[in-house]
């Protein structure tokens, strides 16, 4: 029997690494990259970016890449579904060592469907350099642009690292914590070449991945979930590989130190749990709302409020203590406080509250009402970030104590809130909900609805902000998820599929 199960296993295994090996090769056509990169004076490489067909090409090479690893995944997660609570080393080890290979071609690839990392990789360098990323933008590396970048710097700088970096935050300070901009410096520390560099970040964000290999499977035995599936929903998914890995953004490590610190602080101390927590939101503060969950757990069930009142605000205290020490002990200070608004400089799509904000205000104009521009946007924004201090208020205060599946249930209550009331949202945000919600007894339709999201999240990653203003490769792009996602998921074996994974997802483990 092992000998007939192990080639259909092998399947998606290879399936998926061909993907994730197309999605590098395509990306290395659509992918901004500095003007000075070496790879660029292949003449190859220079003939598909520098013609419309190549890159257009190319960015069809990339989709049918995410095409097939979204088929792997799918595949994956129900021949684990169906090994479910017979073999769950055999299993885990499976879904791990899918979750190495497939990220594997991605390590050494540029940023993908985003600029973000080479931000990162020169807000290490400035603080490198003495120069705080929270009082200067990326910009500040130029020469000649600022009087006070050291003369040593000045000399040797073109400044290649900055020449991949998105405009629009050139010169704006970082909202990223301490720990992101320490881990950045440190890099910068060791080499000047931005890819280097950035495949240096992607390590980091893959440190995050191995965190969720870690936390994940004791986390849904908590809940009696399977580990090894609910891993595999987590670990090797579309979303988590076209925006955690391939995008390179720090969303990932701020996930998997917020399963780390939630498992830590139920399963040793609430104290421990809320450091690591700080961690999380020294990387990005949402990181932080992980201690809503620790210290709903460590209470006895059915405390009185004012014991409830008091261990949230130990562990508060606690977290925040490393949070801003991190800022003293670094030398950074806490100005990433004050950079906080920088984000909401653009409206995202994503975001429900900008959406419906934007459209008041077009709507307003078009009647002819006398308003500034933007006041409902404005006001709706406002409303959402309200709302998500409400949401975290009432499940810190009335949500019950002492039950580590409830706490998972609200540390996903707390995120999703985040992601639908936030005024900015990416698709890179919906990370921090994958870790909680793979081991909460969703229904069947619940269940669908989360994995055909993954799907779709990961596939029309190409089509984040970095395209915008590219028309022919949005039509182009969208023609393709069009033949795409279908297939994957609206063809009757693809329904069938899903249904198989949805309906054994929460197979009782005890």
């Amino acid at each position: 029997m092992l000998q007939q199960r192990r080639p259909r296993t092998a399947v998606p295994i290879t399936r998926g690494l061909v993907g994730s090996s197309l999605v590098l090769l395509g990306g290395l056509g659509v992918a901004t990259l500095p003007p000075s990169t070496p790879l660029l004076r292949s003449g190859l490489l220079d003939l598909v970016r520098g013609t419309q067909a190549g890159r257009m090409s190319a960015l069809v090479l990339v989709l049918l890449g995410l095409g097939m690893v979204a088929s792997a995944w799918l595949a994956l997660c129900r021949h684990v579904a169906q090994h479910a609570g017979h073999d769950e080393r055999e299993s885990l080890d499976l879904v791990r060592f899918a979750a190495t290979a497939w990220s594997l071609p991605l390590v050494v690839a540029p940023p993908l469907f985003s600029r973000d990392g080479w931000s990162y990789a020169a807000q290490g360098m400035l603080a490198r350099v003495g120069l705080s990323p929270y009082d200067y933008g990326p910009s500040a590396l130029l020469s000649g642009r600022t009087a006070v970048l050291p003369d040593a710097y000045r000399l040797q700088s073109g400044d290649p690292i900055v020449q991949a970096v998105d405009p629009m935050w050139a010169d704006t300070p970082t909202p990223y914590g301490p720990l992101h901009v320490l881990l950045g410096e440190v890099g910068a520390g060791l080499t000047g070449n931005p890819w280097v560099l950035v495949v240096g970040h992607r390590l980091i964000a893959l440190v995050g991945l191995v965190m969720l290999a870690w936390a994940v499977p004791r986390i849904a035995r908590w809940t009696g979930a399977d580990p090894a599936l609910a891993s595999a929903l987590v670990l090797v998914s579309p979303l988590m590989l076209a925006n955690g890995v391939a995008g390179l953004h720090n969303d990932l490590l701020m996930v998997g130190l917020m399963a780390v610190a939630l498992v830590i602080g139920v399963e040793q101390h609430w104290a421990a749990g809320a450091a690591v927590g700080a961690l999380a939101a020294a990387v990005k503060l949402p990181g932080g709302l992980v201690c809503i969950g620790i210290a709903l757990a460590s209470l006895p069930a059915g405390v009185a409020l004012a014991d409830r009142v008091r261990r949230l605000g130990a562990v508060a205290a606690a977290s925040l203590g490393v949070l801003l020490g991190l800022g003293v002990v670094t030398g950074l200070g806490q100005g990433w406080i004050a950079a906080l608004t920088v984000p909401g400089k653009v409206s995202t799509p994503l975001s429900a509250t900008s959406l419906v904000g934007g459209a008041l205000d077009s709507v307003a104009s078009a009647v002819g009402a006398d308003l500034p521009d933007g006041t409902f946007l404005g006001v709706l924004r406002a409303l959402g970030i309200a709302g998500m201090v409400v949401v975290a208020a009432v499940v810190a205060l009335r949500w019950p104590t002492g039950d580590r599946a409830s706490a998972v249930t609200a540390v996903a209550l707390v995120a999703a809130a985040f992601v639908v009331l936030c005024p900015v949202v990416h698709l890179w945000y919906f990370l921090v909900l994958p870790p909680f919600l793979a081991a909460l007894p969703l229904s069947r339709g619940a269940s669908s609805a989360f994995i055909a999201l993954s799907v779709v999240l990961g596939m029309v990653a190409p089509l984040d902000s970095s395209m915008h203003g590219a028309y022919l490769a949005i039509v182009l792009a969208v023609m393709t998820l069009a033949v795409l996602l279908p297939v994957l998921l609206l063809t009757p074996s693809a329904r069938d599929r899903i249904d198989r994974i949805a309906s054994s997802r929460w197979l009782v483990v005890r």
